[in-house]
């Protein structure tokens, strides 16, 4: 969403807020979620919205504007009317509760800047793309990798695995969004620059 949350948007035509902060904090730009069976929707956190490009950027000496060249209000008037006004929060991935919690599931520590999220069709495993660095990282920021995690009874995630570099023939795929089929298929967008025939649509088997 525009304006740094995620929200519903119930059959009347009126607008639920899912998600606008963590611990007091303005998310970042949520990206992509998923939904749960258990009614929870898991969602992630990175910062790419906080540019001209695919949002709008931070306030004076917010991480992604430093230094206040940027008019964060360009667009839209009431841009930093809702919140997120600076960024406050690491990159992570969400899980949000029916009952309304929200809880960090995977820290920037685990996964920097996650993107595509999907789950496998039991459940069992998360699938999260860590893109690349967004505006306002001081770490070194995402790969262009996918990462694999097991998903127990508790929600909790565990036993962190690289499921793809993705590489094809030596090329670099920049990979974004995913999805997964009935198989256990993913379906992973792919921007690979200037090796324009790489870039699309890549799909990977279960195994990677």
């Amino acid at each position: 969403d525009f304006f740094r949350r995620v929200v519903r948007w119930e059959h009347d035509g009126s607008m639920t807020v899912i998600a606008d902060n963590y611990q007091g904090n303005p998310l970042n730009s949520p990206n992509d979620l998923v939904p749960h069976p258990d009614g929870s929707i898991w969602f992630t956190d990175p910062p790419y919205g906080g540019s001209l490009a695919e949002g709008h950027p931070d306030e004076a000496g917010g991480p992604s504007n430093p230094q206040g060249i940027f008019n964060p209000r360009i667009g839209v008037e009431n841009a930093g009317a809702i919140g997120g006004r600076k960024r406050e929060l690491s990159t992570n991935v969400y899980r949000w509760d029916p009952s309304g919690k929200l809880d960090v599931m995977i820290s920037e520590d685990q996964l920097a800047d996650p993107n595509g999220i999907c789950f496998s069709p039991d459940y069992q495993t998360l699938h999260v793309i860590s893109t690349g660095k967004g505006p306002g990282d001081t770490g070194p920021g995402g790969k262009g990798e996918v990462y694999s995690f097991n998903v127990g009874t508790d929600n909790k995630v565990s036993n962190r695995k690289l499921f793809s570099d993705c590489v094809i023939n030596n090329v670099k795929c920049g990979p974004d969004g995913v999805r997964c089929d009935v198989f256990g298929n993913l379906w992973i967008s792919s921007n690979a620059g200037r090796n324009v025939g790489y870039s699309g649509v890549t799909v990977w088997n279960p195994e990677g």
